[in-house]
């Protein structure tokens, strides 16, 4: 038997969705946002908040970079990240900041299992995490970086954290 490669007709989808959100404000790049739908898709990410001057769908730089899974995960576009968050807390969010900080802790020492919902806030492509988001997050994780950078693109660092909240949560549920 030989090892190899699948198609996409190859693919079942598992359909497996999490109580796992991403608010993205104020990133500029239409690539890193289709990224997002595409990391969103295919990680069972629940929903994508975008908020701010962050581009939403339709346009054709997100749905080529997002392989049209922009059609497949469930976003919302709204100008205030604050109400958004204010409704999610409401909702039973633990809202996490992806930000390296005085107070943030490594991604992999954060025991994600204990909360029911997350929503994720990574940083813009600049700035990072704005400070207003900052101070009304519960929490603040970080990536810790081996190289002379102090920081990753965007989406990359995205799929890490939601890579290991999902982790941790397939195997306690």
């Amino acid at each position: 038997m030989t090892n190899r490669q699948l198609e996409h007709h190859d693919h079942s989808p598992g359909g497996r969705k999490f109580p796992l959100s991403i608010l993205a404000h104020d990133l500029d790049d239409a690539v890193n946002i289709g990224s997002l739908f595409r990391l969103c898709d295919a990680l069972g990410v629940e929903q994508l908040y975008l908020t701010g001057t962050t581009p939403a769908p339709p346009r054709r730089r997100i749905s080529k970079t997002s392989r049209s899974t922009e059609k497949h995960v469930a976003y919302r576009h709204a100008d205030s990240p604050i109400e958004v968050i204010n409704t999610l807390k409401t909702d039973g969010y633990t809202i996490i900041s992806l930000e390296l900080t005085t107070d943030s802790c490594a991604l992999a020492q954060m025991d994600f299992r204990r909360f029911e919902k997350i929503c994720l806030l990574p940083g813009t492509e600049k700035n990072g995490v704005d400070q207003m988001l900052l101070d009304i997050s519960d929490y603040t994780v970080h990536i810790p970086m081996q190289g002379h950078n102090s920081s990753m693109n965007v989406v990359t660092a995205t799929a890490i954290a939601v890579y290991e909240i999902t982790r941790q949560w397939q195997t306690d549920r």
